[in-house]
């Protein structure tokens, strides 16, 4: 900048000739030193006060997708890249992720159904396709096992349950049992999951049918038929527990509902859902159908 060089040189040379040089005013240069900061370096550092407060209230959770995200729906224009860039300058970055091992237990004798689902992620209403997973979650008591439910349609985990065993009571029927109350079924409802017990189990696959849900599987040993809730899990995992000291069975059991029902369900947001909340996705399903 030009004025920054002549306040760096002038015990060496005139300040008159400086400006002469460089086709500046004295007059400007002398108001410039009166007030050094410019309004653009004030937005700057409003900026970054911005983005360490989203930074922080998100738990270290958000990179810069989720954090211009934010800034847009703030009032502020602003790329992803200035975000980046703004980021590595205050040497702050998302949680990094870690790879966790598999729970499936599908070496049973259960009927197990073929893969309706066969990756279509894309849902126009709520309650047309629900996905569903099991993972572990180590506490210093010991492990708790996480069953979730979750709708494509907004991404939203409609049922969830937290234990410390892995019957089928404990997991898959006590998730479904809490999807069914917060969200009513409708007609050709797809089901899908991954081949363990606790899904081909003739107890869980009876309540399925019961409701005339359509069900699906994976294929043996593929993830990505599963890709949501897989990728919902490694969020969790990287958002809550990554680089977290062990707590615990009950205080985990409190900050899984605060996530889940608190920050996920409610606050945070989804690149599926074109960085929106689940609330605010659904309020702008509800404002196109009234325009309709």
């Amino acid at each position: 900048m030009k004025y920054q060089f002549i306040k760096n040189h002038e015990i060496i040379y005139p300040i008159e000739k400086m400006c002469k040089v460089l086709k500046i005013s004295q007059s400007s240069y002398f108001r410039w030193k009166k007030c050094p900061f410019s309004v653009r370096f004030h937005k700057k550092e409003e900026l970054k006060q911005r983005i360490l407060t989203i930074y922080f209230d998100s738990k270290q959770r958000y990179g810069s997708p989720r954090i211009t995200a934010e800034l847009n729906n703030l009032g502020f224009k602003i790329s992803r890249i200035t975000v980046s860039k703004y980021m590595r300058e205050l040497g702050i970055r998302s949680k990094l992720s870690k790879k966790f091992k598999i729970t499936t237990d599908s070496k049973h004798n259960y009927l197990v159904v073929e893969n309706i689902l066969d990756r279509d992620l894309e849902s126009t209403k709520p309650a047309q396709k629900w996905v569903s997973d099991i993972t572990y979650i180590r506490t210093i008591e010991g492990f708790l096992y996480l069953t979730i439910v979750l709708d494509l349609y907004d991404r939203k985990v409609i049922g969830w349950s937290l234990y410390d065993e892995m019957s089928t009571e404990k997991t898959s029927l006590s998730a479904w049992k809490v999807a069914l109350a917060n969200r009513k079924i409708e007609k050709g409802l797809i089901f899908h999951s991954d081949r363990g017990v606790q899904y081909a189990n003739n107890k869980f696959a009876n309540m399925l049918e019961s409701h005339h849900v359509i069900r699906s599987m994976s294929r043996k040993g593929n993830c990505w038929d599963n890709a949501v809730a897989e990728s919902f899990f490694k969020t969790l995992k990287t958002e809550l527990i990554y680089g977290n000291k062990l707590i615990n069975k009950q205080q985990m059991e409190l900050e899984i509902f605060q996530y889940i029902e608190i920050f996920y369900n409610k606050k945070r947001r989804h690149s599926a859902l074109n960085y929106k909340t689940i609330e605010e996705f659904n309020q702008q399903k509800i404002s196109y159908k009234n325009v309709a």
